[in-house]
């Protein structure tokens, strides 16, 4: 059953849009993430125009997310001090991230910024987390304990400390809301919660047990999303509700079982997953921008000479 999507210009099959926003809400339940780093480039791969699927995608994520947090809050597994210090930066990010997109499409580069953008952070973020968590992997399995993080640095010396008793924290508000704002701009941009960011920089970065990671990240990327949807769907006119819709009900209903299936799944196993699946979107977003170029371009003299 195809549908026509009136603001992508498009028809594409409703049932695969239902399944795709099913996949990734199975994907945000389990990894904390809103999964748009995920399910931007497969609507790129389906034929939807990167300035629609960006704006449009933030707004599946708002749904999908706050189908996971409800279950995570429900476990108390949601450090909502920590979430609010990171929704400010976001919300500055988010802010910024809108302006600098309206900039590249008005000059017709925003398509490839978002696709480039892709395959630089999911290639990086990817790598990082596959290696760190096939670490920990070997060192479990060799009897030895996963070491504990660090729990006295740089993030520790700052000044305007605060403490977050959730996640056992007295650390500095600044790197939180930092981290917020690179998020917020990368889901402007990209389209994404941020999540695949978000969720390494509260582990490593910010010290924080992975139990309380997921629906704390969860429950940033609910407003940060919001928010940018709002400010795409008032400057740039890209939002569709249509493929909104499709995407948002298959997210809800997956996320919950997402959720089932992280609680048995360990922290180890559940990065080195998520690493798996980054790497894949990567190899294939660098794939499809070497081998298979949109536009084809030939330099030659004004006029024909």
């Amino acid at each position: 059953m195809h549908v026509y999507l009136p603001i992508a210009e498009v028809s594409v099959n409703a049932f695969l849009l239902l399944g795709l926003g099913g996949m990734v809400g199975v994907l945000s339940g389990m990894f904390g993430v809103g999964g748009g780093f995920l399910m931007t480039p497969l609507l790129f791969f389906i034929g939807i125009p990167p300035a629609v699927a960006v704006a449009t995608e933030a707004n599946q994520i708002v749904a999908s997310s706050f189908s996971g947090v409800l279950a995570h809050l429900k476990r108390r597994t949601v450090d909502l001090k920590m979430g609010t210090v990171l929704l400010i930066g976001g919300l500055i990010g988010a802010a910024l991230g809108v302006q600098l997109f309206n900039t590249l499409k008005a000059m017709g580069q925003v398509d490839l910024l978002v696709k480039l953008s892709y395959v630089v952070f999911l290639g990086i973020i990817g790598a990082l987390m596959f290696v760190e968590s096939l670490n920990a992997i070997r060192k479990t399995r060799g009897g030895r304990a996963v070491p504990k993080r660090r729990k006295h640095g740089l993030v520790h010396k700052l000044p305007m400390k605060m403490k977050f008793r959730t996640s056992g924290l007295y650390i500095s508000v600044i790197p939180p809301v930092l981290v917020g704002v690179f998020v917020g701009i990368l889901a402007a941009i990209m389209g994404v919660g941020g999540g695949f960011i978000m969720v390494p920089a509260m582990i490593y970065l910010l010290g924080m047990p992975t139990k309380v990671v997921v629906g704390t990240s969860l429950f940033q990327i609910i407003f940060v999303t919001g928010f940018t949807t709002l400010l795409h769907a008032t400057t740039n006119y890209t939002v569709d509700i249509v493929l909104a819709v499709l995407l948002l009900v298959g997210g809800v209903i997956g996320a919950q079982f997402g959720t089932m299936i992280g609680a048995k799944l360990k922290a180890e196993q559940l990065r080195i997953l998520l690493a798996i699946m980054v790497l894949a979107v990567c190899g294939k977003l660098a794939l499809d921008l070497l081998l298979q170029p949109t536009e084809l371009y030939s330099l030659g003299a004004a006029g024909g000479h």
